[in-house]
């Protein structure tokens, strides 16, 4: 298991190379950039970030090389730059290393990566680590308290229609759990703010943010109560829409397992049906779960979070990785990237070695990676 354990994480390292490269690719043509917007800030004609990518045309991501020829062909190369100094046109691409090569901005940044060094923020005037951390707590609370409940709940609930498949439960669940899939989570949590926030009837929920104002001077058992407090209805937006999946997938992976001949010799041998069901299926049956485990974390925990996070005022790192993008902020782009698919493979690991626990049978020692 250790010599899989270490070419696992030897392959960790072509593998988020080709992340980082493709990503940093398809930047060199993306519409705008930090100096487009800078440009916009001096003229007055900078609008919302989302106007800015339809409306700009070139990327200065891409500018290769030392600048040289007539100053009209500096201008040119970004949007409304006409009638400023070229001259501080070039310290603008120098401040912000575009006067170097693509190649060697890229090597630079996977260096700079490799020891965790990932700059500062160019328009917050802050390290990128320190405003991740910043953000950190958000959606670690997010993250794990909705892929949490959403095992909690799927797993015993697969387990359940499993068992009492074609059932009046089976029928009514499965229903439920249609809607969940079918409807939004960000549409959950509107229809939540308007029943318990205080929208058309009551108000027991806050609406904003992670803890209330007063949330220093509260002891520890008040801190944990109003952290609770204002962590409910976005987790349970969040659980809504993502339970329904993995409870159909528990259930098909059990009818499955519950189907095979090893089930019926069981039987015969007169085991129980919980020895049955707890003894044999549910070790096999977990397994398909167990492999999902990583992509619904990383989805909770980041991308899921998303709409959410605008919704309830929780300036967590999905809105950050997005107002980001939009606003041309390269470092935070590229660090939270970083992080976030290291995350997964470590994640994927995690998973792997799962298996062996839920399964002792299984020796990835035998098999390449």
């Amino acid at each position: 298991m250790s010599a899989y354990i270490f070419r696992r994480f030897l392959l960790m390292i072509p593998t988020i190379f080709g992340i980082m490269l493709v990503s940093f690719a398809l930047i060199q043509f993306a519409p705008g950039g930090p100096i487009e917007r800078i440009i916009a800030q001096l003229q007055g004609t900078e609008v919302s970030a989302t106007a800015r990518i339809g409306g700009a045309s070139g990327g200065d991501f891409g500018a290769q090389g030392q600048m040289s020829g007539a100053d009209s062909s500096m201008n040119s190369k970004y949007r409304g730059a006409q009638g400023l100094d070229p001259e501080f046109l070039k310290d603008l691409e120098k401040q912000f290393g575009f006067d170097k090569p693509a190649h060697e901005r890229f090597i630079k940044m996977m260096w700079d990566y490799a020891r965790f060094d990932f700059g500062e923020s160019y328009f917050r005037d802050v390290s990128v680590l320190s405003l991740i951390a910043e953000k950190l707590p958000v959606s670690v609370s997010l993250g794990l308290w909705t892929t949490l409940l959403t095992y909690l709940i799927s797993i015993p609930l697969g387990i359940r229609k499993a068992v009492r498949d074609g059932s009046r439960f089976d029928t009514w669940t499965s229903g439920v759990i249609i809607v969940g899939y079918a409807v939004p989570g960000f549409l959950f949590a509107v229809f939540l703010i308007v029943l318990f926030a205080g929208g058309s009837y009551w108000s027991v929920f806050p609406l904003r943010g992670l803890t209330s104002d007063n949330w220093e001077s509260l002891s520890l058992f008040g801190k944990a109560l109003d952290y609770l407090w204002h962590i409910i209805l976005p987790v349970t937006a969040l659980v809504i829409g993502a339970f329904a999946t993995t409870s159909l997938l528990t259930k098909n992976s059990f009818l499955d397992e519950i189907r095979k001949q090893y089930v019926m010799t069981a039987r015969a041998k007169g085991l129980s049906e919980r020895q049955v069901l707890y003894g044999h299926v549910f070790r096999n049956a977990m397994l398909i779960i167990i492999a999902g485990f990583p992509g619904a974390f990383i989805t909770a925990f980041f991308t899921g979070s998303l709409l959410i996070e605008q919704i309830f005022s929780l300036d967590g790192l999905g809105l950050l990785s997005f107002e980001s993008i939009v606003n041309r902020d390269y470092p935070v782009v590229f660090a939270t990237l970083y992080i976030f698919g290291l995350l997964g493979l470590v994640i994927s690991l995690i998973s792997d070695l799962t298996y062996t626990w839920v399964d002792p049978r299984i020796d990835f020692e035998t098999r390449e990676v």
